[in-house]
C-alpha cells in the first residue's frame, strides 16, 4: 500500500524550506509514497523541478493575509485528494493547512518549522500553540529551532529533528574564473568572498558590507559577491554607496549558476541573526569552502569552529573581517577547513539521509 502525502507550502521560490521540500518530494520512493504538492500563494523557480519529476501540483492562489476563500479552496483540495498525511511548511501553510486538514478529519497531520522566528508575536504563537495540540509531529531541521519553540510553549515531545540534505557538489560546467572576473570587470588577482541568501533583515548583510570596508583598509584585492535578491536590495546598495565600498561589493541578484560560481570563491560569509539550518552554508561546505558564520544555534549544527570554519558573534563586523583575512592569508588553512567541511556534509547531510528519515517517520505514524 502506498502512502498518499499532501505537502502544503506557501511558495516555490528558491528558499531554504522550498528547496528541501522539492528534494523530499522528488526523492521519496514512488512505490511507497504518492506525493502531491499544494502551493498556497504563488509559484517560483522550483515548480519546474517538481514538474520534471512528475509531482502533481495544485495552486490555491491565496491573495490576502486573511483569505477565507483560499481556505475553502484548500479545504476542497484536501477533500479531493484524501491524503493519509498532510504535512505543512512555514507559518502561512502551517496555519491554513493544519486547520483545513483538521476540518477534513485527516488522521495524520505534520507541521514543519524551519527557522527560529523571533518576528512572531502573540497572535502567531497562539495559533502555533493551538494547532500543535492537533498536530502529530512537528518536524524541524535543527535543535536550535526545537529549543526556540519549546521556550514558546510548544510541546517538545512532538518535535522530530531531521537535518537538511544536500546533493554532493558536482558542477556540470564550471565557468572559467577568468570569465567570471571579466564579467565583473575585476583584475586576475582578485580574491572573492561570497554571501548567498535572500536580502532581508534576518541576513544582516549590512554587517558584511561593513566588514568588506574594514578589509579594504588592509588589502585592495578583496571583493564580496552578494548572490540573491529580496526586499532589502535597494537599501543595501545604497548602504554600500554610503560606505564607499560600491566598487568592492557586487550585487549579482538571483543566479541559476551558483554551483558554477562557488569554486571561484575563497570563502563564504553568513551573518544571519537567526536561522534554522542554512542551505547556503551547506552548499558552500559541499563545494569545499571554508565558512565564516554567525554563532547562532542553526549555524552551530553545521560549522564546527576551527575545524570546518569559524563562528563569530552576531554583529561582530571586525571579527568577520579578521577571520576572512586569516583565511585569505593562509591558503593551507583555508583548504584544510574547506575539505573538512565537505566531508562533514557528505557524512551527515546527504539528501538520501534526509529523505530516508522522513520516509521512516511517515511509515511509523501510519503503521
Amino acid at each position: 500500500m502506498t502512502i498518499r502525502i499532501l505537502q502544503i507550502i506557501p511558495t516555490l521560490v528558491r528558499g531554504g524550506a522550498e528547496k528541501q521540500l522539492a528534494l523530499l518530494a522528488t526523492g521519496l520512493p514512488r512505490d511507497r509514497f504518492d506525493v502531491h504538492v499544494c502551493v498556497l500563494t504563488h509559484t517560483g523557480p522550483l515548480e519546474e523541478k517538481l514538474r520534471e519529476a512528475e509531482i502533481p501540483l495544485s495552486f490555491i492562489d491565496k491573495r490576502w493575509k486573511i483569505d477565507p476563500f483560499a481556505y475553502w479552496r484548500l479545504r476542497k483540495e484536501i477533500k479531493r485528494l484524501q491524503p493519509d498525511i498532510v504535512q505543512t511548511w512555514l507559518f502561512a501553510a502551517n496555519a491554513y493547512g493544519r486547520q483545513a486538514a483538521i476540518s477534513c478529519d485527516i488522521k495524520h497531520i505534520l507541521a514543519s518549522e524551519r527557522c527560529v522566528d523571533p518576528w512572531k508575536g502573540k497572535v502567531q504563537l497562539s495559533i502555533d500553540r493551538v494547532l500543535a495540540k492537533r498536530t502529530e509531529r512537528i518536524i524541524t531541521n535543527s535543535t536550535g529551532v526545537q529549543e526556540f519553540y519549546a521556550e514558546q510553549g510548544l510541546p517538545i515531545e512532538k518535535f522530530v529533528v531531521i537535518p537538511n540534505g544536500i546533493r554532493p557538489f558536482t558542477p556540470t560546467a564550471t565557468m572559467p574564473r577568468e570569465a567570471l572576473l571579466a564579467q565583473l570587470k575585476l583584475p586576475p588577482e582578485t580574491r572573492l568572498i561570497g554571501a548567498i541568501g535572500r536580502l532581508w533583515p534576518q541576513k544582516r548583510v549590512k554587517d558584511l558590507i561593513w566588514a568588506t570596508d574594514l578589509l579594504q583598509c588592509i588589502r585592495d584585492d578583496v571583493h564580496m559577491l552578494v548572490i540573491g535578491d529580496g526586499p532589502q536590495r535597494w537599501r543595501l546598495e545604497r548602504y554600500a554607496r554610503q560606505a564607499n565600498v560600491v566598487n568592492k561589493v557586487h550585487f549579482l541578484g538571483e543566479r541559476n549558476d551558483v554551483p558554477q560560481l562557488l569554486p571561484h570563491l575563497d570563502l563564504l560569509w553568513l551573518a544571519s541573526g537567526y536561522e534554522g539550518q542554512s542551505n547556503a552554508i551547506l552548499e558552500g561546505m559541499s563545494a569545499g569552502l571554508p565558512i565564516v558564520a554567525s554563532d547562532i544555534p542553526g549555524n552551530r549544527d553545521l560549522v564546527v569552529h576551527e575545524e570546518t570554519g569559524f563562528l563569530v558573534d552576531v554583529g561582530d563586523r571586525g571579527t568577520f573581517a579578521q577571520r576572512a583575512q586569516q583565511l585569505l592569508e593562509d591558503r593551507d588553512l583555508a583548504h584544510k577547513l574547506g575539505a573538512a567541511g565537505r566531508q562533514r556534509v557528505l557524512d551527515q547531510f546527504s539528501v538520501e539521509q534526509m529523505v530516508g528519515r522522513h520516509a521512516a517517520l511517515y511509515e511509523q505514524i501510519v503503521d
